[in-house]
């Protein structure tokens, strides 16, 4: 899962490198829109957050002469508040606008939302197991496998992120965001081990002392 931000404050930028990193994000930073377009003319990215106002251009025109035709998710990060502005943004087709000052947190949930749903449609399949994302339903050799709601959103969380450690932290604010239950890691000890059973497969690997990885490979 590959998010490119287009930014030209370091400070902004180290900040967050840092949280998405800890979100199990790979985050790329570049701080103009000439390096932007080198990188985006060799690389897929899933997700673009773009500064308006940068040393070599407008992020504006950008999005529009170079980003729209591309179909990547796009969310405007910038000190531009005004209201002409946010409906500008979002007219051209950029997916949210977010002003500055902002809170890490949301832009976090705001990016999570929008990368979910563009998965909800994909079926993820790892070996014999799928997760039909669109209607939450998991197979095992087109069968469905019977998982309580909170199983299978533990599941779907360790498919969104393929290849990549998902730490028992986050799956323990995972668990606390459905049930509201304050919970310890031996609950997720026990609901990892009833998902393994359930799917009677190997595809989740414990990272010991880290957490737990579904890897496509």
């Amino acid at each position: 899962m590959k998010i490119l931000l287009i930014e030209d404050n370091l400070t902004i930028a180290k900040g967050l490198l840092y949280s998405f990193k800890q979100n199990n994000y790979e985050l790329i930073h570049t701080s103009n829109l000439k390096k932007a377009y080198t990188y985006l003319t060799n690389t897929i990215v899933n997700l673009i957050i773009l500064d308006i106002t940068l040393p070599d251009g407008n992020g504006f025109n950008f999005y529009k002469d170079f980003i729209k035709n591309k179909n990547i998710p796009t969310i405007f990060l910038t000190a531009k508040d005004e209201e002409d502005d946010i409906v500008r943004g979002l007219e051209i087709g950029a997916e949210d606008y977010i002003t500055k000052p902002f809170s890490t947190k949301e832009l976090l949930a705001r990016v999570n939302k929008i990368i979910l749903r563009e998965k909800k449609n994909n079926l993820i399949t790892v070996q014999d197991i799928t997760f039909d994302m669109a209607k939450m339903v998991v197979l095992k050799n087109k069968k469905e496998i019977d998982l309580t709601p909170l199983e299978k959103k533990i599941l779907m969380l360790l498919f969104l992120n393929l290849n990549k450690v998902v730490t028992r932290n986050a799956i323990l604010d995972n668990i606390w965001d459905i049930t509201g239950n304050d919970v310890d890691n031996h609950t997720v000890t026990v609901y990892i081990k009833r998902i393994r059973e359930k799917l009677k497969s190997d595809i989740i690997k414990t990272i010991k002392g880290i957490g737990y990885e579904i890897n496509e490979e």
